[in-house]
């Protein structure tokens, strides 16, 4: 893969603090966590003007999963049976070809180098590639529609 003429190689901003110490698929919620920037790279002007915002997209490396775990074809998401066989690309499991995992969650307050954050699926240590603040205008245009079975997964994931 590192011969790829798309490679790229991605510096974590930082990491997740607090919240879970291991994933589990629902009740994400209400699990508060604290992202903390690099101290060595960044400064508190690199966060001025966030909290204006009340969510955030955060970028991350699903970094617990093994190599060999990773999916690159179709699976039953959750493993479950009752739902259809589809490709990686049309779910978001953690076990994806670059293990790249995006949120959207609330944000609770900026302080220093720490942003405090709720509903982040992300545990603690995990890698946080990006951050940005969530604009509704960046938000889908138009009628959004999804196959009952991904609505049914998201039932109680928040």
């Amino acid at each position: 893969m590192t011969n790829s003429p798309y490679a790229v190689e991605v510096v974590p901003v930082g990491r997740v603090v607090g919240g879970r110490g291991e994933a589990f698929d629902d009740n994400w919620g209400a699990v508060e966590a604290a992202i903390e920037l690099d101290a060595e790279r960044f400064t508190p002007e690199a966060l001025a003007g966030l909290g204006d915002f009340s969510h955030l997209e955060v970028v991350y490396h699903f970094h617990l999963v093994p190599e060999g775990k990773v999916e690159t074809g179709a699976r039953h998401p959750r493993n479950r049976q009752d739902w259809p066989l589809v490709g990686i690309f049309a779910q978001r499991g953690k076990n994806r070809p670059n293990r790249i995992g995006v949120s959207r969650c609330r944000l609770l307050g900026v302080d220093g180098l720490t942003v405090q954050v709720a509903g982040l699926d992300a545990i603690d240590g995990t890698p946080v590639l990006d951050i940005k603040p969530y604009m509704s205008e960046f938000g889908p245009r138009g009628d959004v529609h999804q196959p009952e079975w991904s609505t049914e997964l998201m039932g109680e994931y928040f």
